[in-house]
């Protein structure tokens, strides 16, 4: 069964790795748009905002330019993070909320250059995953949420393992099995979620220190931006069979993912639980 589960996956592409710099300069290139703008509509305004209150046009023309300052600034962090140089983790709040008021601008200045949407929620990913761990974040797998989408699960499983995983029979005709025994040896949190509100009512339930989330690009991206300030790692599921229908995960990159995330035990504490096992027994 193993074989020809391994032998199956052979037979699907494996999602090509985004590049960062795709996200950063399109987000770069809108923010510069958007400045634009603002100053232009400053520039009309002036003579009727005087007319009312000779301050206004210093008050909106102050405004837009800290807002602009900002985004650039937000951006510049970015570029620092990618780039394996020191930045500020205090401005990755503004950058997330930058990316939710700027990626529709976005994805309608990368259509003008041939750049569709779904490669830039996964060049988001991308730098958003590398932040992440930029930031050294580990926590116990006690503390860690798993959660994957219900296409995961073979279309004609008559196993319901939405909220319990644990009925997965394992019989290798998807991946889910495979996570649950993953789970299992690490000691993380597994769910299937089969939409983003019972995705977000699972996290407020398990009360997480980090989340590791395996979907397509959109749900990934609005996923991660939910969550948030939880840190949050993406994972990118292979759909072979089109959208939302018997998708796969490459389990290699999710156990990479997982071992850079979950914090190793100290030798005292594995000791510690030996004995409270061999006492239990007893």
């Amino acid at each position: 069964m193993e074989e020809e589960r391994t032998k199956g996956k052979s037979e699907f592409k494996l999602p090509g790795r985004p590049k960062k710099r795709l996200f950063i300069g399109i987000l770069l290139l809108t923010t510069a748009l958007m400045a634009a703008f603002l100053y232009i509509i400053w520039y009309i305004g002036v003579p009727g905002l005087a007319r009312v209150q000779p301050l206004l046009p210093v008050f909106l023309g102050s405004a837009f330019t800290v807002f602009v300052a900002v985004s650039f600034l937000g951006i510049f962090n970015m570029i620092l993070a990618v780039a394996g140089l020191p930045y500020l983790p205090l401005l990755q709040r503004q950058t997330y909320e930058l990316i939710n008021i700027l990626f529709p601008v976005a994805v309608r200045v990368g259509k003008i250059f041939g750049i569709g949407r779904r490669k830039l929620e996964g060049s988001f990913i991308a730098v958003s995953n590398l932040l992440f761990h930029r930031m050294g974040i580990r926590v116990p797998a006690d503390r860690l949420l798993v959660v994957t989408p219900h296409c995961l699960q073979l279309a004609t499983c008559p196993h319901k393992i939405t909220r319990d995983p644990d009925n997965c029979r394992r019989c290798g005709g998807c991946d889910i099995g495979a996570l649950v025994t993953l789970a299992h040896e690490m000691g993380f949190h597994f769910f299937v979620a089969t939409g983003g509100t019972l995705a977000r009512q699972i996290v407020y339930e398990t009360r997480p220190k980090a989340v590791l989330a395996i979907a397509c690009e959109r749900d990934l991206m609005s996923g991660i931006q939910d969550v948030y300030p939880l840190p949050a790692v993406g994972v990118l599921n292979i759909r072979p069979n089109g959208p939302c229908f018997n998708t796969h995960v490459n389990i290699d990159e999710v156990r990479a993912q997982l071992e850079k995330i979950i914090m190793l035990k100290s030798p005292k504490a594995s000791k510690d639980e030996t004995n409270m096992e061999k006492g239990n027994e007893a």
